[in-house]
Parts: C-alpha cells; structure tokens; sequence
C-alpha cells in the first residue's frame, strides 16, 4: 500500500471503530434498529473504503480518489431508510438514519487520516444524540402532554389508538407500559404515552374518540 504504513492503516480502523462505536453505544442504550454493531460496521467500512480510493490504486493513471469514496454517501441512503419505520401519521428512525450517515462520514474521514474533524464529530454527535433531548424537553415542555390509557391487551388496538391521535396531528413520542393486570377476566395493560401536541387542539373531543374505542377502559390527558 503505498503512502500509507500498514499500522497506520490498522490504527485509523480502530479508530472509526472507536468513534463509531461511542455513537453506535448511545443508539442501542435506546433500544433502535441500527445500533451498536450497526454502526461500528458503518464506520469501519466507510474508513475502508476510503483507504482503498486513496492508497488503493495509487499506480492507476488517471485516477480520481474520490469517487469509490463518494458512493458511500449516496450508497448509505438505502441502509438509513431500512431504520424509517411509517406509523400512521407518526415516522420514527430518522435519527437512526441520520446517525448512521454521521457515522458514514466519520469513518471516511477517519480513513482520510483526519483525526481531530472525525473525533470531534463524534463527540457533536454523541452529545447532540444524548443531551438535545434533554433540552427539547425544558424548552418545549408545555407541548408535551401524558397521556394514560387503560385498555384490554388485543391485537391492533395500540395502532386503533394510534390512528386516533393521528387524527388529531398528536405525535407519540414514548410509550411504558405501566400496569398490567391479568387477574381480571380480561387482560388489562395501563400505558402512559408521552405525546407532542400542536398548540391548538380539541383535546377533549380527541378523548372521546378514544373512549369510544372497543375495549378502552380509561383515558387521562395530563
């Protein structure tokens, strides 16, 4: 491999393993589709690739470096869009996928031999992944709203309830299972959902709609 030792090669791939790691850590914690291996896997075959535009075909004429490299970042598109799951009105993964293509771009200039931008790209990204949701809930706290829903445990009535805050522009953003109570003749689960609200709508009109849900028992907004 020429202009490139082959223990700085092996280092900058520990390397992306590392940053992409720390970014990959923070995702499984969370319990999402891609995540510790998933990114670890992104971030040292992106570091890869990249080695191999650069130092790869250094006798090649003509060359351009960069192209291999570039398919990366279209290419990363299909893997991030495998993490966007469509709930009725509500997407969730887009943070996943947005991460994997931070990691993707950590691990080329990983690769690059760009130490210092890659491991304070991670560090953006790790603080922004752990710690800006923390401030989402401080600034934006009277948008979030609890819902309490007490319900017999079926098939499809988590989507039926779904569909109705859809209906409303309400956005589920957790959901725990508080209670769970199989003594009565039917199984009851009690979920508290957090929600984001717009600013202006007919919460009790929304209620309602979920009272009248086949198998609902309960519902309290707070």
């Amino acid at each position: 491999m020429l202009g490139i030792s082959m223990g700085e090669a092996l280092l900058r791939l520990v390397l992306a393993l590392l940053l992409s790691g720390l970014i990959g850590l923070e995702r499984e914690s969370n319990r999402k589709v891609a995540g510790f291996r998933t990114h670890i896997l992104v971030g040292v075959g992106s570091a890869l690739i990249m080695l191999i535009s650069i130092y790869g075909f250094a006798q090649t004429p003509s060359r351009d470096p960069f192209r291999l490299a570039a398919q990366v970042v279209s290419g990363i598109g299909f893997l991030g869009a495998g993490t966007i799951l469509h709930q009725g009105a509500n997407v969730h993964g887009l943070t996943t996928a947005a991460s994997l293509w931070v990691v993707s771009a950590i691990g080329l200039a990983t690769g690059a031999g760009m130490y210092l931008p890659a491991a304070f790209a991670s560090v953006l990204a790790f603080l922004t992944l752990t710690y800006i949701q923390r401030l989402e809930k401080i600034f934006l706290r009277k948008l979030y709203r609890y819902l309490y829903i007490t319900t017999i445990d079926k098939p499809g009535q988590l989507g039926s309830i779904g569909n109705v805050l859809g209906e409303f522009k309400v956005n589920i953003y957790n959901v725990e299972v508080v209670k769970l109570d199989e003594e009565e003749p039917e199984r009851l689960i009690t979920l508290k959902m957090e929600i984001d609200v717009p600013k202006y709508f007919n919460a009790g009109e929304m209620l309602r709609k979920l009272a009248n849900l086949e198998g609902m028992k309960t519902t309290i907004l707070e």
